[in-house]
């Protein structure tokens, strides 16, 4: 390192204002005690928050304290493995209760650390913006009085009159784009002002970063919905089978559209040693935003979601939902619906429940209410594999069927799942043998409920669901903005390096110009000495070296190697 970084203050003296830090960056001032009073100690602390020491710990405390978050359940993504979780460990569930660790990203102390790094942030950029500001209004420094002391110095005498060299070392440098001037008997220039621009769209692009996280998780909602093909869904908070959103949501935050499921398609291989993958899942589906928007058809495919507005529709899940039609003992259609049955495994073997809960009646005239657990194999695989699907596709469906009738429960006011059969209230039917009553059907089939009490039928007609997941995040595209922003300007703060050059020429007293370049970066590179010589290059060019004193009929040898500055590294 040169004495021009570390060296005396004799050096720095000489150097005056050429030697200012080529940097915005706040200076770390020693750690001393406030003075006495609020006054005091609020500035001692204002200087503390606001150093680049306290805003890089608050940025690592930050990243620590995001990890709980997605290690341990959280009451905002999944209430119920939260439960779970405190059933399992109920020693450790009340200390994370008082940590506020099943909530991070809402907790005080996570809050805390979050406004704290914004402050440091907005306090950190707005003297380093001011004061950027302020060198960009100024010229360059003028150049010091010893110019061999800086790190890169290079020097020759001309024939040429000082003016002509200063001048023409004006026009090569503003043509290389510095930012120059004439300071006396020499040029100033400076170039490289992107790297603190670069610094600056950096630690605002956090801040950027900042705000659009804070608001996607105060403002967004997540919501999921089956749909059977034919079904429509209208953005309203009524339409959503599971919603959450953040604790600054409102309703009238929801962007208004609706869309219809008209169909879903899905391929498999079928054979080779991937028989079975699925090929494409794909939903066909024709939208419209706002209350009388005009529809548009669409395909939504997995990881290509429908994006309106700051809302995107994912295709998470699909299954199959059999159409199946419920008589009484008089033959009255009593149930005729598609019945969703959620999948167990990669080649959708399936189950549910069909509850009929209005409308029928036995053959004795009396009003129950029937519950029908039903089991489908998409490829039923014959004798032997009737207990899972042998392929995903529908090659050879099979709908197993197990009726009961009796009280459903769901006149208590309790609330149950559609999927799950409560048979605390039910009697189950007898076969002929006195079993249980279970039936595989195939489309077209029929099954007899005994004594006459009806007959249940698996339609022909298989439709297929689809579930949608529902996302709303405000601020995405700031976040995004934010990240690129981040990159651009980190990139440019470590690439880009700022640097001063100056040109000396005065008269000596043998009358002979002589000329003097040095340059001084922020840092110790290669790239200032290599820049100089390029330029000394240039500017002899223009004013070529004047003769040897014992030779005045040779040619002039310049000197154009530039060398570091005295007592610098070599």
């Amino acid at each position: 390192m040169s004495k021009t970084d570390t060296g005396t203050g004799r050096d720095r003296d000489e150097l005056g204002a050429a030697g200012s830090r080529l940097s915005t960056a706040p200076q770390e001032e020693a750690v001393s005690l406030p003075g006495l009073g609020v006054i005091g100690w609020a500035r001692w602390f204002w200087r503390q928050l606001t150093s680049m020491r306290v805003a890089l710990l608050l940025l690592l405390l930050l990243s620590l304290g995001a990890i709980p978050g997605s290690l341990i359940p959280q009451t905002g993504a999944d209430a119920t493995k939260v439960e779970d979780f405190r059933a399992a460990h109920r020693t450790l569930a009340p200390v994370y209760d008082k940590l506020g660790l099943f909530h991070v990203y809402s907790s005080v102390w996570f809050s805390a650390i979050y406004i704290l790094l914004f402050v440091s942030l907005i306090g950190c950029i707005i003297p380093r913006t001011w004061q950027f500001v302020g060198q960009l209004r100024g010229r360059p420094p003028g150049a010091p009085r010893r110019l061999d002391r800086l790190p890169a110095y290079t020097t020759w005498t001309t024939t040429e009159d000082p003016e002509q060299v200063r001048a023409a070392a004006l026009e090569l440098l503003r043509k290389r784009r510095f930012r120059a001037h004439a300071a006396g008997d020499a040029v100033a220039a400076e170039k490289g002002y992107l790297r603190e621009v670069g610094n600056l769209v950096f630690h605002i692009a956090l801040i950027v970063l900042l705000i659009a996280f804070a608001s996607g998780q105060l403002f967004k909602s997540d919501g999921t919905k089956l749909m059977v093909e034919g079904d429509g869904f209208s953005n309203a908070l009524p339409m959503y089978d599971d919603f959450k959103s953040g604790s600054l949501f409102e309703p009238d935050d929801l962007v208004p559209f609706s869309f219809d499921l008209e169909d879903f398609k899905g391929t498999y291989e079928l054979t080779g040693p991937n028989r079975g993958t699925p090929r494409t899942f794909q939903a066909k589906i024709r939208y419209s935003e706002g209350a009388y928007g005009k529809q548009t058809t669409t395909t939504v495919k997995v990881n290509e979601p429908l994006k309106i507005d700051d809302s995107k529709v994912y295709l998470v899940s699909h299954g199959y939902a059999p159409v199946i039609t419920v008589r009484d003992g008089k033959g009255k259609v009593v149930y005729r619906d598609a019945v969703p049955l959620l999948p167990l495994d990669g080649n959708v073997t399936s189950q549910g429940v069909v509850k009929v809960m209005d409308g029928y009646r036995d053959a004795q005239g009396k009003k129950e209410q029937l519950g029908i657990k039903a089991f489908f194999l998409p490829t039923y695989g014959g004798a032997g594999m009737e207990i899972a699907s042998a392929f995903p596709a529908l090659l050879n469906p099979v709908l197993n069927l197990e009726p009961y009738h009796g009280d459903l429960g769901v006149d208590s006011g309790l609330p149950q799942s559609v999927y799950q059969l409560d048979k605390t209230h039910m009697k189950d039917y007898k076969d002929a043998k006195g079993a249980q009553l279970r039936v595989n059907l195939k489309p077209g089939e029929s099954m007899k409920l005994p004594n006459g009490a009806g007959t249940v039928t698996f339609e022909k007609d298989v439709k297929e669901w689809a579930g949608f997941e529902i996302v709303q995040e405000p601020g995405g595209g700031w976040a995004l903005g934010g990240a690129l922003a981040a990159i651009l300007g980190l990139a440019g703060s470590l690439f880009i390096q700022r640097r001063r050059v100056w040109v000396r020429a005065v008269r000596g007293d043998d009358g002979v110009t002589v000329v003097e370049m040095a340059g001084l970066g922020r840092s110790e590179s290669a790239k200032v000495p290599e820049e100089l010589g390029e330029l000394a290059g240039h500017l002899y060019d223009r004013a070529p070296g004047a003769p040897e004193p014992d030779d005045e009929h040779s040619a002039p040898t310049p000197d154009r190697h530039v060398v570091p500055a005295e007592g610098a590294e070599k």
